[in-house]
């Protein structure tokens, strides 16, 4: 296969089952010159000890500014464009070092501990209404638990009130939608707009009428002269919002397909939940929800593995393919809930490791442990082929459509998690 053959560009794949994919590219070696699907050229990252040391690497920036001004055409702009793409994600050091600084003193790990009570709050209830709708009844576990509950404590730690959610939510799967022709382009740019809109006048609201949420926090944030610029706290805001809802909505979908389609290993969860810390480390490394790094672009030759990296060029890592590689993991390609070592880099790796793991982790936590201990007969209403996994981009984010499962009789609610 020739990797830059558009007809085979990377992230033009079978988004339901790109494991197949990203073995056989691994094992032609850990770096390679690729055509991305919207036709820009990059080096892709697929060996783990490869990925590991790129994540790390000082010569490779994040600047998308610094990108989009250079004379090569490096990367499309993309939406919602400039106005919030000045986020932890999209910088450098020094200007990294500040905004996560800034943003971790509003972001502490007291506020994470303090929500497991209110999470757990959030996901019984949720039970309860997949419980309500009978045993037998098909339920999308998308739409009626993985998406609600990281959206609503989301939005709760940000001070979204629930009126305002809605419009949020609609704006949000505009943006995130495929595009697949000119129509779906424009419908983009309008939720973009509605994004950008909303942004302002939350913190506009917030300016007003201060609170004790997050949003609040980091207009308050300071370090010694330090704060947020305006664009700065909106492309934060923003940046909160799709990490803090959409990778753990697919942490949860993603997590309950592998469980349901592994049998044996679920029995071993049940037989003893303590496991569940140790799973969902597992399920992120077996089937990652952000499969492959953000932006990334060298600021001078790099060389790794025998290939030489232009300066200039776009890098991307492949998380999924890295936390699969055999010569970091054994059986890498089967799902493990008692796995020994499942230290993986589906969080990342070096100073952009994801602020927000420890709240993914709390909430994938609790989510699954309640799910399983409330629905000892949960099984999905669909073959596994008949799953779509079509939400997000496919290449940074994957996630499902839906997830239609049968929940069958409950059992009691449980008070462990």
């Amino acid at each position: 296969m020739d990797l830059r053959d558009p007809l085979t560009a990377w992230g033009d794949y079978d988004l339901d089952d790109p494991f197949p994919l990203f073995a056989h590219v691994r094992e032609r070696g850990p770096v390679h010159a690729v055509t991305l699907a919207d036709g820009h050229d990059a080096y892709l990252v697929v060996g783990h000890a490869e990925a590991r040391a790129m994540l790390n690497d000082a010569r490779l920036s994040k600047d998308m500014h610094a990108a989009l001004a250079r004379s090569g055409d490096v990367v499309a702009e993309g939406l919602p464009g400039p106005e919030l793409a000045r986020h932890m994600l999209a910088v450098d050091p020094p200007d990294h070092t500040r905004l996560r600084r800034l943003v971790a003193s509003a972001f502490a790990v007291r506020r994470v501990e303090a929500l497991e009570d209110s999470v757990a709050a959030h996901v019984d209830e949720l039970l309860d209404a997949i419980e309500a709708s009978g045993p037998d009844a098909v339920v999308d576990l998308v739409a009626a638990f993985a998406f609600p509950l990281p959206f609503t404590v989301i939005c709760e730690l940000l001070g979204i009130a629930a009126v305002d959610r809605p419009p949020l939510q609609g704006a949000l799967a505009g943006l995130l939608a495929p595009i697949e022709d000119d129509e779906d382009l424009a419908s983009a740019h309008q939720a973009s707009a509605r994004l950008i809109g909303f942004l302002a006048e939350l913190v506009d609201d917030k300016r007003r009428r201060p609170d004790d949420a997050l949003v609040s926090a980091l207009l308050a944030a300071r370090d010694g002269e330090d704060r947020l610029t305006e664009q700065e706290l909106k492309s934060t805001i923003f940046q909160l919002i799709i990490a803090g809802h959409d990778t753990t909505s697919s942490l949860i979908g993603n997590g309950v397909v592998a469980l349901l389609t592994h049998p044996e290993q679920l029995v071993a969860l049940r037989r003893d939940p303590s496991l569940m810390v140790n799973v969902v480390e597992e399920l992120i490394r077996f089937d990652a929800p952000v499969p492959h790094s953000t932006f990334r672009f060298t600021t001078e030759s790099v060389e790794i593995a025998g290939v030489t990296i232009p300066e200039g060029s776009q890098v991307i890592v492949s998380l999924a393919a890295a936390n699969r590689d055999g010569a970091r993991y054994p059986s890498p390609d089967e799902l493990d809930v008692s796995r020994a070592d499942v230290r993986h880099l589906g969080f990342g790796h070096g100073v952009h490791f994801c602020l927000g793991a420890p709240l993914a982790r709390m909430e994938g936590r609790v989510a699954l442990g309640r799910l399983i201990a409330r629905f000892p007969e949960l099984r999905l209403a669909v073959p596994p082929e008949a799953l779509r996994w079509g939400h997000g981009d496919g290449l940074v984010l994957r996630g499902l459509t839906e997830l239609p499962v049968v929940a069958g009789p409950a059992a009691a609610p449980s008070t462990s998690a």
